[in-house]
């Protein structure tokens, strides 16, 4: 007599379960990612401006705002904006006065003095999502190769941290705001975002990049952007702790929302921007 057909989870498949799914997703973003950050100029800043875009919006629902129409139409426009400056590298005197217009709108589109501070950290937030991606890539010294830098940190500390985390297990990181993190996912990523970063590096300078710093410094830069990128994953726990939201929202399938995506990756990205201001301001910066 035939086995009955299965039922349940075990018919619907690898690829039609929740860690399926989760993988696909995963899998689409990178590919989205990479061939953005592969063409460069205005391909790279719409994909960015979209990331962006959909994070504002779900910035204005994560936080509560009263006026999320206006917030939304304040934080698009803005990002619109830093985009189009990102691509076209117009004199100082601009960048400065697009946004302070882009910090007014998102201040008057607050009803509350607690809307409007949550909005201008959205603004900071969704900017860095939108901007500093295009800087490096078109940046003389760091380029293509330093955008893959940031994905290899960002990602090899992701990817680390979760399976060294339910591998080993142990002490809990910071469990009164994620729960599921523990100090053993954190040791496993710090150790593979250094070395995927360091591995990117090695590989553009065989194909001809001119690596800026030494080897000591990138291994320390991508440990310290390995950490980072861990504190802004709290951040994003911290931040929908606060508001009681589980996720951003269930545009990204097995994942949530963009929010979700991107903590790391704009706190990692915030530290480049960062230093890319530092070294030049101090005339570091190589030609």
């Amino acid at each position: 007599m035939p086995s009955p057909a299965p039922q349940g989870p075990e018919r619907r498949g690898f690829l039609r379960s929740e860690t399926g799914v989760r993988l696909l997703s995963a899998l689409v973003l990178v590919a989205l990612a990479l061939g953005a950050a592969w063409a460069g100029g205005p391909a790279l800043a719409l994909f960015w401006l979209i990331a962006a875009g959909a994070a504002a919006v779900e910035w204005a629902d994560v936080c509560k705002l009263e006026r999320r129409g206006a917030m939304r139409v304040a934080l698009l426009a803005s990002l619109l904006a830093g985009s189009l400056l990102a691509v076209a590298a117009p004199p100082a005197w601009l960048v400065v006065a697009v946004a302070a217009l882009a910090i007014a709108a998102v201040a008057a589109a607050g009803r509350t003095g607690q809307d409007r501070r949550w909005g201008l950290v959205g603004l900071v937030v969704t900017a860095i999502l939108a901007v500093v991606p295009v800087l490096v890539r078109e940046s003389p010294v760091l380029g293509l190769v330093g955008l893959l830098w940031i994905f290899a940190v960002v990602w090899g500390t992701d990817i680390a941290a979760y399976f060294t985390g339910r591998a080993i297990g142990g002490a809990k990181l910071a469990p009164s705001i994620s729960p599921g993190k523990t100090w053993s996912g954190f040791v496993g990523g710090l150790v593979v975002g250094t070395l995927a970063g360091a591995l990117v590096v090695a590989a553009g300078e065989a194909f001809g990049w001119s690596r800026p710093l030494t080897w000591g410094a990138i291994v320390v830069l991508s440990a310290v952007a390995s950490v980072i990128g861990q504190i802004g994953d709290l951040a994003e726990s911290k931040l929908k702790r606060h508001f009681q939201v589980k996720d951003s929202s269930h545009l990204i399938p097995g994942h949530g929302g963009v929010l979700d995506r991107i903590d790391a990756f704009v706190a990692v990205c915030g530290f480049v921007a960062l230093g890319m201001v530092l070294t030049g301001l101090s005339g570091a910066a190589a030609g």
